[in-house]
């Protein structure tokens, strides 16, 4: 979520938000991925849950223990929406992963629309059931778009933050901005939401996850119809701008 051109500075973001939940788990030595979606029934949903955890229990045995377990906690931004499947930013960090031939296990639990306050409800199970090494938290963006106060979306992230740390994981918080029409004083408080929580917490930080993005020559042409989720061609610079600060976590 953020300007992509004066036309669309002053357009008004729509507050429609779809929920799409998307959880992938992914292991890089047999590049084998169980996508589960949102419209199962009740039984499929423990269907998926228990083919889910077999597929992690195989691949950690796969990978053996000491293997980084990666797991990505965020929005519409980290879920595909709007992608083709294997496309967007985490998927390219699997391949990133591969290509630096360092074995890993990615799961991205994101989900489209999710807040601070949905990731933060979300994250106990998902640390318990993962035992991530290192979590990526990308979240925020809906706060701002469904006007949450600030505090809410600082004390959320920061519980978020917390709890895994204290699981023992590295985190990366990776945030957000707004556009200007949001006004100029809550646009600098929301950005600096993010660097105030990593430096409280003494986490890593990416500071904007579409820089290069957003704030390109043109950037609508790296935009969706709806000027808020990038198009696949994007997707890997919001990598790039992902993987300097992830990478140090891996030494």
């Amino acid at each position: 979520m953020a300007a992509v051109s004066r036309g669309a500075r002053e357009k008004s973001i729509s507050r429609r938000i779809s929920r799409v939940p998307v959880e992938s788990v992914t292991d890089l030595c047999t590049c084998s991925t169980e996508m589960m979606g949102s419209d199962m029934r009740a039984w499929k949903w423990r269907r998926r849950d228990f083919i889910a955890g077999a597929l992690v229990a195989a691949a950690g045995g796969a990978l053996g223990a000491g293997t980084p377990v990666i797991l990505v906690v965020g929005d519409s931004l980290s879920a595909e929406y709007g992608l083709k499947r294997g496309t967007g930013w985490v998927a390219l960090l699997e391949q990133r992963l591969a290509k630096e031939k360092i074995a890993a296990k990615v799961i991205n639990a994101s989900i489209s629309g999710d807040t601070t306050s949905g990731g933060r409800s979300r994250l106990p199970a998902l640390l318990q059931q993962h035992h991530p090494t290192h979590v990526v938290i990308e979240l925020g963006g809906n706060d701002a778009l469904r006007g949450l106060p600030l505090a809410m979306s600082d004390e959320n992230l920061s519980e978020m933050v917390d709890a895994a740390r204290k699981a023992g994981a590295r985190v990366l918080l990776v945030g957000m901005q707004v556009p200007p029409n949001y006004g100029s004083d809550y646009a600098k408080r929301f950005s600096d939401l993010f660097e105030k929580v990593a430096k409280r917490h003494q986490a890593a930080l990416v500071p904007f996850l579409l820089a290069g993005i957003a704030d390109a020559p043109d950037p609508l042409k790296l935009f969706q119809a709806d000027r808020i989720h990038p198009k696949e061609e994007a997707q890997p610079r919001m990598l790039d701008n992902v993987w300097p600060e992830f990478k140090k976590l891996l030494k």
